[in-house]
């Protein structure tokens, strides 16, 4: 691992190739799970408050459950998390005309109907954040269904920091991740030497 900040990255970010082939998985991660995305109880808020206008784009089972059982819940590890639908599915997917799953926050986010993109934890995926007293941990998940992602990431030469980015930026910071770079490219040229 190496030390940025208040963080621990764990060195998978650097080795690990990973690029969302959508047009191959389908947003399938938005649709298979046990439990919903973890949610900070501010995102929750702003969800509750984003509601009406994302509202129209979700699914009737998933507005028969939100009506339910509200936005999110805790799960059985006690953390909260997006409400999900039949056991699986977030309730918060909205499926495209190609089929692909997405998130309807983010649609209309990308509209510029909403100022909140999604909660983070779906944004940095594969990473995980896990917060301890003096640091946050970022590692990276690893599920079956992103082994295309995996795949399509070696294919193109992207490696999971660089495919997060964006989500990476927005969570720690322009500098955090200039540091990242630093660090990825280091880690690199030690294992040239080798």
């Amino acid at each position: 691992m190496v030390e940025i900040g208040d963080t621990l990255v764990s060195f998978q970010l650097f080795e690990t190739h990973f690029l969302c082939p959508l047009h191959i998985c389908k947003g399938q991660c938005c649709i298979d799970g046990d439990a919903g995305a973890p949610l900070t109880e501010d995102e929750a808020k702003k969800i509750e408050k984003i509601l009406p206008v994302i509202w129209p784009t979700l699914s009737k089972e998933a507005q028969e459950t939100i009506n339910q059982q509200g936005v999110a819940y805790y799960d059985k590890d006690g953390d909260l998390v997006t409400t999900i639908v039949n056991n699986a599915n977030c309730a918060f997917t909205c499926t495209d005309k190609n089929g692909i799953c997405g998130c309807a926050i983010e649609k209309a986010f990308r509209e510029g109907k909403i100022d909140f993109m999604k909660p983070i934890s779906c944004h940095l995926y594969p990473v995980r954040l896990n917060k301890y007293q003096r640091f946050t941990a970022v590692n990276l998940h690893r599920w079956e269904i992103c082994d295309c992602a995996v795949k399509y990431g070696k294919e193109k030469g992207v490696v999971a920091y660089q495919f997060l980015k964006e989500p990476l930026i927005r969570c720690f910071g322009e500098a955090w991740y200039h540091e990242l770079e630093q660090a990825a490219a280091d880690y690199e040229n030690a294992f040239k030497k080798l």
